[in-house]
């Protein structure tokens, strides 16, 4: 099952539990616009390449809509239309002011130089800056996009429409970026989990942990449970996995990994199959790379008590009724790494306000952001008898759909 069909699954129970009316749950569902652009560009050998631009705008009942820009070649219609709608429900579920929205561009850019990376970045901006803005569409980084890009989307932004820092989010420091936007995502993974475990009676300094995704959410997350006394018992990323039942020393895995740029062949751990990693016996899994990697194929093997998606969509909806069955708890992506679009939402109200935050204020602010977002779930659990999936949906959906109505959406 695609995300898109998984992703209008959750919201069809969700608005069937909260008892939505059948008109309004189709307006809900229905993106508020659809862009599409040809980006064509010169490369560095003179000759001419053309690229296709997406920027789906879903919502923005509840403020600006926002969402990641991903440059990557799977970058299709369907995906960014589930993820721009997956963005508007998980902005509700952490109760910060925006819409949903995603863009990308169908390219591959390990392959373009930096310079074609900037032209392509710039004409792309060129075809959509009327139509995004700081009170109406702001874009983030995402897969194959950085800080560098969004450095370059707001200098390309602010010819048209004078300086404008708050135009993008997820910026280099010295243009207007929030101190702690770096560690967010990761950082929120962990204070979700946090919030979960004690729930149960338990801490993360108690447990061990499998962490599928060496990349920036990953590695935070291994780093931060690491430093609360928590046992990281094996990694895995593209390059391969390593596994300590000990636990392994994050901080001289990530020095190997900058070093070596692979996880293989650390001193501090053993290597092994990375397909074994999802089904390796721990206390919690996080996901943090791809969707759909449980699936109902590993589903039965997995042996972890607790799953926190910090990746987008990583259970398909066969292998969480087989998890469900089991008693594994899952912890939503919706949820989960809300972190890194909560992080952005200071750093959009800091370039705002004029006045930026240091760091301290920004993790605190985040903990009670993710926290406080923890407990309103956990009610809407409780209040409609159902999984934290669905209080998530359910929290995320009802709010949108009470902002939808207030603003009078038949008119």
């Amino acid at each position: 099952m695609n995300a898109l069909a998984a992703t209008n699954r959750n919201f069809r129970k969700a608005s069937r539990i909260l008892g939505l009316d059948s008109k309004l749950e189709k307006s809900l569902l229905i993106p508020f616009r659809e862009i599409k652009v040809e980006c064509t560009i010169p490369k560095d050998d003179g000759t001419l390449v053309s690229y296709i631009g997406f920027r789906v705008q879903h919502d923005n009942a509840r403020g600006p809509m926002k969402g990641g820009i991903r440059y990557h070649p799977e970058v299709d219609h369907d995906e960014v239309n589930a993820l721009a709608q997956l963005m508007t429900w998980k902005t509700a579920v952490a109760d910060i002011p925006y819409g949903g929205a995603k863009g990308g561009i169908g390219c591959i850019p390990k392959d373009l130089s930096i310079s074609e990376l900037e032209r392509l970045t710039r004409v792309f901006t060129q075809k959509i800056h009327d139509l995004i803005g700081i009170n109406t569409d702001v874009p983030a980084p995402d897969m194959g996009t950085n800080s560098q890009t969004m450095a370059w989307m707001l200098d390309e932004y602010s010819k048209f429409h004078g300086h404008s820092p708050a135009i993008v989010t997820g910026k280099p420091i010295d243009l207007g970026g929030s101190l702690g936007r770096d560690a967010a995502t990761g950082r929120g993974v962990v204070y979700a989990t946090g919030a979960l475990l004690a729930e149960y009676g338990k801490n993360i300094k108690d447990l061990t942990f499998v962490i599928q995704g060496f990349g920036n959410v990953g590695a935070w997350a291994a780093k931060l449970i690491h430093e609360k006394g928590g046992k990281v018992i094996a990694v895995s990323d593209i390059t391969g996995a390593v596994k300590n039942p000990n636990g392994l020393d994050i901080a001289a895995l990530m020095n190997h990994k900058e070093a070596t740029g692979a996880l293989t062949g650390f001193s501090g751990g053993d290597s092994m199959n990375s397909d074994e990693l999802l089904t390796h016996e721990c206390d919690v899994l996080i996901p943090c790379a791809l969707g759909g990697v449980l699936n109902r194929e590993n589903a039965d093997h997995i042996k972890a008590k607790f799953i926190i998606e910090a990746a987008n969509h990583p259970t398909d909806p066969e292998a969480d009724e087989i998890l469900c069955k089991k008693g594994v708890v899952i912890l939503p992506d919706i949820y989960a790494n809300a972190g890194g679009v909560t992080v952005s939402y200071f750093e959009w109200v800091q370039n705002i306000q004029g006045f930026m935050w240091n760091e301290e204020k920004v993790n605190m602010e985040l903990e009670k952001y993710m926290t406080k977002a923890f407990h309103n779930l956990k009610n809407m659990c409780k209040s409609h008898n159902c999984n934290l999936r669905m209080g998530a949906f359910t929290l995320g959906v009802n709010r949108v759909a009470r902002a939808t109505m207030l603003r009078g959406w038949e008119a």
